[in-house]
């Protein structure tokens, strides 16, 4: 199967605006992020290096290691392929009682991960309803976090803002002067990352991030009041139709 490069921060699945929205939700406010500005854009159009999927996986494991502040990561795209997870297969194949299972039986090695590892800290950008990608992930990041990760929750209408041309990209910062945003095609799959060194960008998006955060939801209290009594996912013919083309067996785990 051929795969065409696609930045991540461009639109997929479902449509931007929220539909379907349940009483209670997570932060939505609007007000102006102070840190933010144009930096997200500024870091699209940035001069970088590009890493090829193998290649970011190698460097990112490598740097996690000694990171003086951890790892924080902005994930906005709300449909991501992950062939290399075993629960996700499962979800994709319909059997969704034996990919909580699954995720069940990670998380004692995500407990011994974590304990010796930098704090990670994410912040998941949602819609509503929830694609079937993120119903699954966001039953993964509240394993995540009873082990250790500390991801928080936020609804898209509190990025909006920030969004001039497009949805937010997909970054991984792990010091003052690294900062990665990750590539993926057209479906959704990991192909690369463009690494970004120059600390005038890195030092703002860092700050962007971590007040988006400082506004997020515990994951386990949204996933258990808003994503838990949701019936299973339905995966359509279409998204299964591709899956020979991507899927593969290498057990690769990454935080």
């Amino acid at each position: 199967m051929k795969r065409r490069l696609r930045r991540a921060g461009v639109p997929r699945g479902r449509p931007h605006a929220a539909t379907g929205e349940s009483q209670h939700q997570p932060e939505r406010r609007e007000g102006r992020v102070a840190n933010a500005g144009t930096i997200f854009d500024d870091v699209r159009q940035a001069e970088a290096r590009v890493l090829s999927a193998d290649a970011y996986q190698a460097e990112f494991t490598e740097e996690f290691e000694r990171a003086p502040d951890g790892v924080w990561k902005l994930e906005r795209a709300q449909e991501f392929f992950e062939p290399d997870v075993a629960s996700w297969r499962a979800m994709m194949a319909g059997d969704w009682d034996g990919s909580l299972a699954m995720l069940e039986e990670l998380r004692e090695f995500l407990v011994d991960y974590y304990r010796t590892r930098p704090t990670a800290r994410r912040v998941r950008i949602v819609e509503t309803p929830p694609t079937p990608y993120l119903q699954w992930e966001l039953h993964v990041l509240a394993v995540r976090a009873t082990a250790g990760e500390r991801p928080r929750v936020l609804h898209a209408d509190a990025v909006r803002e920030l969004e001039h041309t497009a949805p937010l990209p997909e970054i991984v910062v792990l010091g003052p002067a690294l900062l990665y945003e990750v590539l993926y095609d057209e479906i959704g799959a990991h192909v690369g990352a463009r690494r970004i060194t120059d600390p005038a960008l890195v030092a703002p998006c860092l700050a962007a991030i971590k007040e988006l955060y400082g506004r997020g939801e515990d994951v386990r209290a949204y996933v258990e009041r808003e994503v838990a009594p949701l019936p299973p996912p339905s995966i359509s013919d279409r998204t299964r139709d591709l899956l020979p083309g991507y899927s593969h067996h290498t057990g690769t785990f990454r935080p």
